[in-house]
């Protein structure tokens, strides 16, 4: 289980790139009853570091030997790309995977790992801006710029800025469950989950612009999954002709009202497998997906797995049994 995280810093670090690595990992949150780690920011370049805001600086005890004894070692956005990274620091980051650990970047820190050739032959998430640059510099690895962040095991990257935050509760979730990731995104006042696409485990879909005219009809869709819903009905609900609905649903929220009603039924399905001892077939009915096999047929294209597959994965390890682990330890 992890226990142990450090957080890479090279002169130039981004302070919220950082921030959201410290945020998820660095805090003790016992008092809820959540995992506690050791948790150390870590120089590759000296005790004291510039930052990329002008005039702020950052200083820790900790070198790069720090690296040696962590679970996981994430890296940030530095404000350089591809500039005389340290050979140690790369030195450190191929030890590490070779030993087991895994290794997280927010945004362009994924050149890091791209120096240390960690990224050959794999799938990789990165901030858009840097999609071409990424692929061209790293020609043996599949950058994806349309996901928030990739799992490739024991690689995890992840696109710009708040897509951090994706990827460190998409690690929480997976080490500690989804109900303790919840809890950390409740304390930060975030969705745990936003919809990357691909088959990735996240949640909520983050609409392209503010939803004025559809917002609440896409509440009462959201409260009404179990039912057959059909444009002309939720047009008529938000007093506009079938045409005007699609266009207006298109343009604030990115996508189709089909899409997005078939993506709300997977999450709400997922956190039914989850968290409940329901059958498939009565989640499938729940959902909106009327019987089991469509509702497998559904998971099969959304997330790459069936639904009994995804419960054995994904099954929630509630907070009283951490504690109770805890208690007992």
């Amino acid at each position: 289980m992890l226990k142990n995280v450090a957080a890479v810093l090279l002169d130039g670090v981004h302070p919220f790139e950082l921030g959201v690595i410290c945020e998820v990992f660095g805090l003790d949150r016992s008092d809820a009853g959540l995992p506690v780690y050791d948790f150390a920011a870590v120089s590759a370049e000296g005790p004291d570091l510039a930052t990329h805001v002008p005039g702020m600086t950052i200083s820790t005890p900790f070198g790069l030997e720090r690296l040696e004894e962590a679970d996981l070692i994430a890296v940030p956005a530095a404000g350089r790309i591809r500039e005389g990274y340290p050979p140690e620091l790369l030195d450190a980051l191929r030890r590490a995977v070779d030993r087991g650990a895994r290794v997280l970047s927010v945004c362009s820190g994924v050149f890091v790992l791209g120096e240390a050739g960690l990224l050959d032959g794999r799938r990789c998430a990165v901030h858009w801006r840097y999609a071409h640059e990424l692929a061209v510099a790293f020609p043996r690895t599949r950058v994806d710029p349309d996901v928030l962040y990739v799992d490739e095991g024991p690689v995890i990257t992840s696109a710009g800025t708040a897509a951090g935050i994706d990827a460190c509760l998409h690690i929480v979730r997976t080490e500690h469950g989804s109900e303790v990731a919840n809890a950390i995104a409740r304390r930060m006042v975030v969705p745990p989950h936003r919809d990357g696409g691909q088959a990735q485990y996240v949640e909520r879909p983050l609409p392209i612009a503010p939803c004025d005219t559809v917002g609440g009809v896409l509440a009462w869709m959201e409260a009404h999954l179990d039912q057959t819903l059909t444009v002309e009905e939720l047009a008529a609900r938000a007093h506009m002709s079938p045409r005007t609905f699609a266009r207006r649903f298109q343009q604030e929220t990115g996508t189709t009202p089909y899409r997005w009603l078939l993506r709300q039924r997977v999450l709400l399905a997922q956190e039914l497998l989850e968290q409940t001892d329901e059958t498939v077939e009565s989640i499938a009915g729940r959902a909106g997906f009327g019987n089991a096999a469509a509702m497998r047929h559904q998971f099969m294209k959304a997330l790459g797995t069936t639904p009994n597959a995804f419960r054995r994965t994904f099954r929630v390890r509630s907070v009283s049994a951490l504690r109770a682990s805890r208690r007992s330890a």
